[in-house]
């Protein structure tokens, strides 16, 4: 039913392991198959292409759904529709920053005091020469095509790039003068595919699968036993997502189950214990859906 472009490069082992936590294995011949399959009834094409590509095929109807950047989405200014944000990235759950950066040394402190003529390194020239227009800068914007914050001080005065920690703006001697955009992944469509009914209803699905898995991430199911008189003190240390689910056993004890933050969990256990908690279990869980 559904064709699917998935990013390649980065982006790539993330988005793989999402949607294998999500019961949508990806499956190829090798890591440099460009063709894919998943078993599910609702998807039947699956290519991995680079991010950069992706919004013009879906815009231009080669694909129904895809996973991307919006900072490619606004780079290209494709008309697609957005199903949301894919809270994950390369190396944390944050976002990436499209960033102006500039050397450490340099008298510049923000992108307004920028003289004419800055050549200017990046592998978004259409977002950047928008942002500088914006702010009355006559600049030189010159594609890159990888390793742009090398680029400066030899090549270029200056850059425009992807950061999600800025470790290795730091290491290159550059500092961060302002930020273009900030990016989250995506999971997007096409306009026309989106607009057919049963197309739609297979693309939430997949949606729903996906953020459920994202949502589980970092948290554990705890199921305890609690007497009847300790119940209201464990309650109370729960942190729970939503109000703990509370089952009365044949024996006047209570059966309790709630999902909590991993983080944290080798401290909670032996204070629920403390407090008259019984027979606790901690179970990894891979989806939450809503």
């Amino acid at each position: 039913m559904l064709s699917l472009v998935l990013p390649k490069g980065s982006l790539e082992r993330a988005t793989l392991d999402l949607f294998d936590a999500a019961d949508l294995t990806v499956r190829r011949g090798s890591d440099r198959d460009y063709h894919a399959s998943i078993d599910d009834p609702r998807i039947d094409r699956v290519r991995v292409l680079r991010p950069q590509e992706i919004p013009s095929y879906l815009e231009r109807g080669l694909f129904d759904l895809g996973i991307t950047g919006r900072d490619w989405i606004t780079e290209t200014d494709a008309d697609v529709v957005s199903l949301g944000e894919l809270q994950y990235s390369k190396q944390t759950g944050n976002p990436v920053r499209v960033i102006l950066a500039v050397p450490e040394k340099a008298p510049w402190r923000s992108a307004a005091d920028l003289p004419e003529g800055i050549r200017i390194s990046t592998e978004f020239p259409s977002l950047t020469e928008r942002f500088l227009a914006s702010r009355g800068v006559k600049a030189v914007v010159v594609p890159s095509y990888g390793a742009t914050e090398a680029k400066v001080p030899d090549i270029v005065d200056a850059i425009v790039d992807l950061t999600e920690t800025g470790s290795s703006l730091r290491k290159n001697g550059l500092r961060i003068l302002e930020t273009l955009l900030t990016s989250y992944t995506e999971l997007v469509a096409c306009k026309a595919a989106y607009e057919n009914p049963e197309k739609r209803a297979a693309m939430e699905d997949i949606a729903l699968l996906l953020r459920g898995a994202i949502r589980a991430r970092g948290n554990v199911l705890l199921k305890l036993n609690v007497p009847a008189g300790k119940l209201d003190a464990v309650s109370r240390m729960l942190p729970a997502m939503s109000s703990p689910t509370v089952t009365t056993l044949a024996s006047g004890d209570n059966a309790v189950e709630t999902v909590v933050p991993k983080r944290g969990v080798n401290t909670l256990i032996p204070a629920l214990k403390a407090a008259g908690a019984q027979d606790i279990l901690e179970i990894p869980i891979s989806k939450i859906v809503e």
